[in-house]
């Protein structure tokens, strides 16, 4: 008997040592089983019946996690000590408690009562049945959800002349239903299985859906959010915050001239508190003052050119972030080569000039373009007067 038990019991230590805890498998309330077990039984020496075989069938129901009740039957083939065969029916009612239920492998223990009926084949001696008391202990080892490995030892009192047998087994139980463990992953107080947004960073606060909170509906989370209070429907960068296309420091949707000049001054609309006084402003932004005029084929401001030039001066102070580059243009009379030199020796006058009068030159930049950017065509006087010109273009 002894070298039966040891290895049995060595076995169900290794195994509550070794084998690791898991929540993806556990002992559900209101789960039913079906066990299918195999094992030995070993009986009373006064009995005089052999220790033997036998097999059996567990019909149990978890009504929590940790408390169950089982009805356990077995059938024993065994021989008494003339070597006449008999049968023992073993059946019972039991109560179990499961220790630490969510984990993969489940120990628990057993008690309970019931009955053992013997039939003998030998002619003469008549059946015999005796009330029995059990306790005992095992492990289950969830191989899943539904499938887990069972081992189990009773010690079984029967009370005829008070014998003490011993049923030891391993078997395979079958789970039906039960109550599937609410997991959370994110801790966010929303169950995996409603939450739409299941990798929400720890302590952030959710919705229902265990979606961070976006308070102002533009699509970054409160979390992130930089700018938590913006205007429904506003266009918003990745921090939460108003888009700025033009960079004036008025967002988008307030920003009445959204193309304005990198650098200029803007009133609370958006648009340049000033324009520079006497300028003719292009569709792409270039001022273009008509009365910056040279001496025919020099780079020689005229005079009629200064007052002009102290526009632009103001301009420059009344908006210290401004860049300008200042672009040289003639008309298409003469060769192509003198002109771009000769675009490019006005452009780098009128800078000079600025420098001059105390302009950082770190705000100016010169560029000469030629003949190769006309206003409009060089087939009349008109047209040539007006691509011979000076821009003043805003640049970042």
């Amino acid at each position: 008997m002894n070298r039966l038990i040891k290895p049995i019991i060595l076995s169900l230590a290794l195994l509550a040592i070794f084998l690791p805890g898991n929540a993806a498998a556990e002992n559900k309330s209101g789960a039913l089983g079906v066990t299918l077990f195999y094992g030995g039984y070993t009986f009373d020496p006064d009995q005089d019946l052999d220790a033997a075989r036998t097999y059996g069938l567990v019909l149990g129901y978890n009504a929590t996690a940790h408390w169950g009740i089982e009805g356990q039957f077995n059938y024993v083939d065994t021989e008494d000590n003339g070597d006449e065969d008999v049968a023992a029916y073993v059946y019972h009612l039991d109560a179990l408690y499961h220790f630490i239920p969510e984990n993969r492998l489940v120990p628990y223990v057993a008690l309970g009562a019931g009955g053992i009926n013997y039939d003998y084949d030998r002619p003469g001696v008549s059946n015999d049945a005796y009330f029995l008391a059990n306790y005992g202990a095992g492990l289950k080892y969830f191989l899943g959800e539904s499938v887990a490995l069972r081992a189990d030892v009773r010690h079984i009192i029967s009370f005829n002349d008070t014998n003490n047998n011993l049923l030891y087994t391993l078997g395979l139980l079958f789970s039906f239903g039960g109550e599937k463990k609410k997991v959370d992953s994110d801790g966010d107080g929303v169950f995996d299985e409603f939450d739409k947004c299941p990798d929400t960073p720890r302590g952030v606060a959710v919705d229902s859906s265990g979606c961070p909170l976006d308070s102002d509906g533009d699509g970054v989370p409160d979390y992130l959010d930089k700018c938590p209070d913006t205007p429904s429907g506003a266009a918003v960068d990745a921090d939460g915050c108003p888009k700025d296309s033009d960079g004036d420091g008025v967002p988008d949707y307030l920003d009445k001239c959204p193309d304005t000049p990198r650098g200029l001054v803007v009133d609370e609309n958006g648009c340049p508190k000033a324009e520079p006084k006497g300028a003719e402003v292009t569709e792409r932004g270039a001022y273009i003052f008509r009365n910056i005029q040279f001496d025919f084929g020099k780079a020689t401001l005229k005079g009629s050119a200064y007052p002009a030039m102290d526009e632009v001066m103001a301009f420059l102070e009344s908006n210290p972030d401004l860049k300008l580059e200042i672009r040289g243009h003639t008309d298409n009379v003469g060769p192509k080569d003198f002109n771009q030199m000769l675009s490019e020796k006005r452009a780098g006058a009128v800078m000079d000039y600025l420098v001059g009068k105390g302009v950082d030159p770190g705000r100016l930049s010169a560029q000469g373009y030629g003949m190769s950017d006309p206003m409009t065509s060089n087939d009349t006087s008109q047209g040539r007067a007006l691509n011979r010109r000076v821009e003043f273009v805003p640049v970042p």
